[in-house]
């Protein structure tokens, strides 16, 4: 099938559209956490207002009272139409996926598939906090592959991680960050292959978390986990929520290689009574109606990117930043400041200016900080000033 990964925008830019003082009539995370005087750039959540597809969809079920349980497979055939058209990927079996209440508690859901208590699970650190702590959780043992010095999966790295991971015969588990998440990077056909490769060797079972799939910037090419020759045995975590800032109408869909349909098979009945039934309603509007909405966006935050950067070059230019290739997640590397390992701490104090606290992201965390770029071109030059300011 011909990939159709982005079309020219249509629609106006969605982080255009809201003012500051609109914004902070919000109630999420995001708005809530810190003081008034706080600009927060930290948290995944998206400073645009909804696709006009979901929110027809919502109100739709709303003015209906269509308010149950989840049922039925549209939202998992509006992902595979997606899939399909975005990367060209047509092996997404509706047959092989199950609704899970998001991507974080699908991963729980997968590893407890295929590793048992005590059991170890490889992770690409710095990578998304929630990573350990869910491991941790549900009596998992880290064990670190950290991302080279180019940000990358680091082979020679990962094999030595997978080779201790199995020593003395139990089971292990590698779950994978596609796109990667602190710092945007889109691993290509040929890294992923060779993950792949050493996976079946070591007798490592993925899982990987997709869910920054469908920001991917224009020119970027995002490949699926299953897709992939050799991961045939692999378990994906997909979502819409991320690519149109759903996080608050919770629905995600597991998806199963061919190998690993029989594992998928043993999710207990009960994890589906977890999902938003209005949330997967969402959801699927938004993956069917809503990639004109989607392309506006990821044309948004091209720009963004390059704000930043300019940004950064006029006025931190000891700040280091590798703009990625998907995610609205910025990784600057903030060591040359001489702020110490925690920086965010350093800018929120003195610039009034939430960031995410690199640390929190694992080895190679320390000095770092995120900054969430999906807001306007306004709040996002006040957002490097406020950081200029705290240096003063």
């Amino acid at each position: 099938m011909t990939r159709i990964p982005h079309e020219t925008p249509g629609e106006a830019n969605p982080l255009q559209a809201l003012t500051l003082d609109r914004l902070r009539c919000r109630t999420s995370m995001k708005w809530r956490t810190y003081p008034a005087d706080v600009l927060p750039l930290w948290v995944a959540e998206m400073d645009v207002p909804l696709a006009e597809p979901v929110v027809a969809a919502v109100t739709q079920a709303l003015a209906l009272g269509d308010t149950g349980y989840p049922a039925g497979t549209a939202y998992a055939e509006a992902l595979a139409l997606f899939a399909a058209k975005r990367w060209a990927w047509d092996g997404l079996a509706v047959e092989r996926t199950a609704i899970v209440p998001d991507v974080m508690l699908g991963v729980v859901e997968m590893l407890k598939l295929v590793t048992g208590p005590g059991d170890p699970v490889v992770v690409n650190p710095p990578v998304y906090p929630p990573f350990f702590q869910f491991v941790a959780h549900m009596d998992r043992r880290i064990a670190e592959a950290p991302l080279g010095a180019d940000g990358r999966l680091d082979l020679a790295v990962l094999e030595d991680a997978y080779r201790r991971a199995v020593f003395g015969g139990g089971r292990a588990a590698h779950l994978l960050c596609s796109p990667h998440n602190p710092t945007g990077t889109v691993h290509t056909a040929r890294e992923l292959a060779a993950v792949a490769a050493l996976a079946r060797r070591y007798g490592v079972r993925v899982v990987v978390d997709e869910i920054h799939a469908p920001l991917t910037a224009p020119g970027g090419d995002f490949v699926p986990w299953l897709a992939v020759p050799g991961a045939e045995n692999g378990l994906s975590l997909m979502s819409a929520s991320k690519g149109w800032n759903l996080a608050g109408l919770k629905a995600a869909l597991a998806v199963a290689g061919p190998e690993a349909a029989a594992d998928l098979a043993l999710l207990p009945e009960e994890v589906s009574h977890g999902p938003s039934h209005v949330g997967v309603l969402a959801h699927t509007a938004a993956l069917l109606e809503g990639t004109g909405w989607l392309d506006a966006l990821l044309a948004g935050l091209d720009d963004n990117r390059r704000l930043l950067t300019a940004l950064l070059a006029e006025h931190l230019p000891g700040v280091r930043y590798r703009p990625g290739d998907a995610t609205y997640l910025a990784w600057l590397d903030c060591r040359a400041l001489g702020l110490g390992d925690d920086p965010a701490a350093v800018f929120l104090e003195r610039g009034r200016v939430a960031l995410s606290c690199g640390l929190d992201f694992g080895t190679g965390g320390a000095g770092h900080v995120r900054l969430n770029i999906a807001t306007s071109p306004e709040i996002l030059t006040e957002g490097v000033r406020r950081m200029t300011a705290a240096l003063r």
